[in-house]
């Protein structure tokens, strides 16, 4: 597995960990000192995931290469005199 999948299996481990923390919690009634430090043990582990995430090698956000303005003045014309046109062959001879 690449590490882009290996943290989205872990981001989505982490996602079903704080849904069954929450289950608990209201379950218990709040659940005292030991439940909140469960909580806050699984938003920090979501936090950790999300900052290796962001430094993660090869998991840059790629970038947008640089736009090429076209002008919407016509080309010259010396630049197609000695082209073939496709399919049709060259301007001065017939196709067979």
């Amino acid at each position: 597995m690449s590490v882009h999948d290996e943290l989205t299996s872990v981001q989505r481990c982490l996602d079903d960990l704080v849904r069954s923390v929450k289950r608990l919690e209201q379950q218990l009634d709040g659940g005292g000192l030991e439940m909140r430090r469960v909580r806050t043990d699984a938003d920090h582990l979501r936090e950790s995931v999300a900052l290796l995430r962001e430094t993660a090698p090869g998991l840059a956000k790629p970038k947008r290469p640089d736009l090429v303005s076209i002008p919407d003045t016509p080309y010259d014309t010396t630049l197609w005199t000695d082209s073939d046109d496709e399919g049709l062959g060259a301007r001065d001879r017939h196709a067979p």
